[in-house]
Parts: C-alpha cells; structure tokens; sequence
C-alpha cells in the first residue's frame, strides 16, 4: 500500500526541521516557519528542492506561499504525489 500518512509526514517533518536547524519537538503543524522558526526564503526554497528530491515530484515554487508550516508542506507534497 505505501507509506501511511503519519510516515510521510514524519519524513517531511524531518527535511524541514533539518533545514531550517531546529529540533523536531520545537515545531508543531501549524507553526509558521518564518515567524516562528526564522526561516528565509532561501530556506524554503532549500525545502522545496529537497522534498522535490526525495519524493520525486516537481512543485512550483508559486506554492511556497502555502508552505509556511508542516500542515501545508505536506498538503503540497500530497497534491504534486497524488496522495
């Protein structure tokens, strides 16, 4: 069946928290990485290519402005996957 929805988004959780240098336990679904976490734009353009890599998708970075917590990272992972 592939991976569940809690192994993805754990697997997101990781990338993002490795990027923007913080602890996993620091960062909720909906806390907002730049207001919260001090995260630029370039690193959301580093999360974007890596999650790109990992799951083998292609996202426009026009979605970097959903993806401004964990909620919405994943909600753009899961719609360039087809999840």
């Amino acid at each position: 069946m592939g991976d569940s929805y809690d192994e993805r988004f754990a697997e997101i959780k990781e990338i993002v928290c490795d990027i923007l240098e913080i602890e996993e336990d620091e960062v909720t679904e909906t806390s907002l990485f730049k207001e919260e976490h001090d995260a630029d734009s370039l690193r959301a353009i580093e999360i974007l290519a890596a999650l790109e890599k990992r799951f083998g998708v292609v996202i426009d970075q026009a979605e970097l402005a959903r993806m401004v917590h964990l909620k919405g990272v994943y909600e753009v992972v899961a719609e360039s996957a087809g999840w």
